[in-house]
């Protein structure tokens, strides 16, 4: 691979594949560069997602295909062996379907922003729109195949319902949640006094990873007494050594602050009674994970959890200390 900086196009020009320079700014560039963004937007969906991986990586494939063809003259087309086709669209279109299959029809708007994965996936349909409008904008001026308009098309909409599956999986493991709860109460033991100690410790941790290991997440597992001390600490193989510290923190957090870790970034925002709080004690972390332990007023000591996105470690920590503690 050459250069990454090669100077020709200091000059406000780029080249087109065949040959042809024109300004940065023109309307192919524009089209094919909107193409490259939801290329990458896409790419960076495909990193909070497991199953659509494959899908979404084969519809890169593709738009590499389809910006190269945006990006040529005549003398760059002719030299093309690989272009987006009505295979491709249909292709779309049956994955379209099975995610309706999954999500059933839409009635109601949808707000982006349910979970990571989904919200990345709605950034990547818009972007694909716009690249829509730009080429849409490039064929008044200029030949486009019908098919490269149809496919950005029908990619938006395959974006938009693989964006659905993603919110209507954690719409549903909520609601699973909730369920297990409440079954869980109908014929939970008699309570049992509330201790954290080594013991108490490592029942929460096998609790907790093994509903890590339902989730595919790895985890690291912590808790400390109610002077921050610690009193256990667990790692799954796969998990990050860095979740190590933050799992402490987040244990130690809970117990300092005594308070769930997950509300504590609003408070330590700017204006916030907590704000700054960060910069005092390198130990305290402000983000989901991590549950004081108290019996009665008292406060006994924190646990933590760090392996998944926030959500998932708050869902994790959630069930080992229903499981030991009762909800």
């Amino acid at each position: 691979m050459g250069n990454v900086y090669t100077r020709s196009g200091d000059k406000g020009l780029t080249g087109l594949l065949g040959g042809t320079r024109l300004p940065k700014d023109d309307v192919r560039v524009e089209a094919y560069g909107t193409i490259d963004e939801a290329n990458s937007a896409i790419g960076a969906a495909k990193v909070w997602l497991d199953e659509p991986r494959e899908t979404l990586h084969h519809i890169q494939t593709r738009l590499f295909a389809l910006a190269s063809e945006v990006a040529s003259d005549e003398k760059g087309l002719a030299t093309l062996k690989d272009t987006v086709s009505q295979a491709d669209i249909d292709a779309l279109e049956r994955l379209i379907d099975r995610c309706l299959e999954f999500t059933g029809p839409q009635h109601r708007f949808v707000i982006p922003g349910t979970d990571f994965g989904s919200a990345a996936l709605h950034q990547a349909r818009t972007i694909t729109r716009r690249a829509e409008r730009r080429v849409i904008t490039l064929a008044g001026i200029a030949a486009v195949r019908p098919e490269v308009i149809k496919y950005l098309n029908r990619l938006s909409d395959a974006l938009f319902a693989l964006a659905r599956v993603e919110e209507v999986k954690q719409e549903r493991r909520k609601l699973e949640l909730l369920v297990r709860r409440e079954v869980g109460k109908l014929f939970a033991p008699e309570p049992t006094a509330v201790v954290l100690d080594l013991p108490t410790a490592k029942r929460l941790a096998e609790h907790a990873e093994h509903q890590a290991d339902q989730m595919g997440v790895p985890i690291v597992f912590a808790a400390v007494d109610a002077a921050g001390n610690l009193i256990l600490t667990e790692r799954q193989p796969g998990s990050l050594l860095a979740s190590i510290r933050i799992a402490q923190g987040k244990a130690y957090t809970a117990a300092a602050l005594k308070a769930p870790t997950d509300g504590l970034a609003q408070l330590a925002g700017p204006g916030g009674p907590l704000y700054g709080i960060e910069g005092t004690d390198e130990r305290i972390v402000l983000f989901g994970g991590g549950l004081p332990v108290f019996a009665g007023e008292t406060l006994l000591g924190g646990v933590g959890i760090s392996g998944g996105t926030v959500e998932e470690d708050i869902e994790i920590i959630q069930y080992a200390f229903d499981k030991v503690y009762g909800s």
